[in-house]
């Protein structure tokens, strides 16, 4: 009973601190009290990976020297680049316009997506209750997307895709670790991966202008300071955390961390002035239970 509390309790925990990241992106990006900017939506996007590759990246360096093939290497580099680097700044983009608690909805579409490639690039066979999950979950994936787009502007539209790119961009990151990059520790496969991230996240961090940023804006320590918070305990330390959960418990378990992720985003906007209304909330309501009835034969089989 106490190992199944403290697996638990790190689920919260990880829910908390990956849906707590739309809230930092934004702060990071724009400060509370005086509405100016303080980073732009590309900057944090590059800090964030030149972080977190600063972080985990020396610890790669005892991993590469096991990988024997192209093969791998290139799936690796798709797991850096598609399920990290792409999405940090289709986030940012996203943000510049919508608030971060719908933000955190549309995350919700990620396992939908996951099964979906899988079934198309990975030639994976979905069963009944998973063919019904993916058509519900697609019901409510175009429903939030109606019910957060302004649809009197096409500004909100480029934006709410730039998340679905992102969202699609982890799904493929999700199915090449399962089906390229079996036997390999998810620790090494992840410090590999932003190794990789490292030198473009530090050349666009040059190119944006980051170090003017640091030197000129009177909020960037406080900017930087959500940013390396989101950086180095929503990515770093949530990786390693996140591993040991899977080593404690179940792959199944650890994943139901995607149930949380959408809930805590939304109250943290709320939290922070964000207005949610009442469709959006019944759309990621529908999208999740397309996952759930998706997954419930999984469940069963554990």
């Amino acid at each position: 009973m106490q190992k199944e509390t403290k697996n638990w309790l790190t689920l919260l925990f990880l829910a908390c601190v990956w849906g707590s990241s739309f809230i930092l992106m934004k702060r990071g990006m724009i400060d509370k009290a005086s509405g100016d900017e303080i980073f732009s939506n590309t900057q944090v996007g590059a800090l964030r990976m030149a972080l977190a590759g600063l972080a985990l990246g020396p610890f790669a360096f005892q991993h590469l020297s096991k990988i024997k093939n192209l093969k791998t290497v290139l799936s690796i580099m798709v797991v850096g680049f598609l399920g990290n680097f792409i999405p940090a700044f289709m986030f940012t983009y996203a943000e510049t316009e919508l608030s971060s608690g719908y933000a955190g909805m549309l995350n919700s579409f990620t396992p939908i997506f996951t099964l979906l490639i899988g079934m198309i690039v990975f030639q994976q066979r979905l069963n009944r209750l998973q063919v019904v999950g993916v058509v519900i979950g697609a019901v409510g994936i175009v429903w939030l997307m109606m019910a957060g787009a302004d649809l009197s502007s096409s500004g909100s539209w480029w934006h709410i895709l730039a998340i679905v790119l992102a969202t699609l961009c982890y799904a493929t990151s999700v199915n090449t670790i399962k089906n390229n990059l079996q036997g390999i520790k998810p620790f090494a496969i992840t410090s590999m991966a932003f190794l990789f991230t490292l030198l473009p996240a530090l050349v666009l961090g040059w190119y944006f202008g980051v170090q003017d940023t640091l030197s000129s804006n009177p909020h960037a320590l406080s900017g930087l300071g959500y940013i390396s918070i989101l950086s180095l305990v929503g990515t770093a330390l949530a990786v390693i955390i996140f591993n040991q959960l899977i080593a404690n418990s179940t792959a199944l378990f650890a994943s139901s961390v995607t149930y949380f992720i959408p809930m805590v985003a939304v109250l943290f906007g709320m939290l922070d002035g964000e207005r949610i209304t009442v469709y959006q909330v019944l759309a990621m309501t529908v999208i999740l239970a397309g996952v759930y009835i998706a997954n419930k034969i999984a469940v069963k089989r554990v």
